[in-house]
């Protein structure tokens, strides 16, 4: 069984940054296309970014760019997602989720597989 465990979450101050992982067990990350989405409350749950399978290319929402990296660890088995400049619109449950297509940040219905999720909550 697939399994995803995210880490990293917490609570910051705006401008400040976090670094959230999603470890990996029973299966090999870089065969599948790892997706990070996050919910706040009262919202819907939107993907924010997106490495791909195999070649590594990443995706992100437009809200995101420029702050967000999303990167991948083979040796580790693990994805990241670093994020600076944190706003206070942020805060939501953020979750890793892995399919084994191709990215596709506007389709959660295409990650089979999801994480707990992990609270990032910006506040001063």
């Amino acid at each position: 069984q697939v399994q995803l465990v995210e880490s990293g979450g917490g609570l910051v101050q705006p401008g400040g940054s976090l670094r959230l992982s999603c470890a990996a067990s029973r299966f090999t990350l870089d065969d599948y296309a790892i997706g990070w989405f996050r919910q706040a409350p009262g919202k819907e749950r939107e993907g924010v970014s997106c490495i791909s399978r195999n070649d590594g290319s990443t995706y992100y929402t437009d809200s995101v760019k420029g702050r967000f990296t999303i990167s991948r660890d083979n040796a580790k088995n693990t994805v990241y997602l670093q994020m600076n400049s944190l706003k206070p619109e942020d805060t939501a449950v953020y979750y890793c989720a892995a399919s084994s297509l191709y990215c596709n940040l506007a389709s959660r219905g295409r990650y089979p597989y999801w994480g707990q999720g992990t609270q990032v909550t910006v506040s001063s």
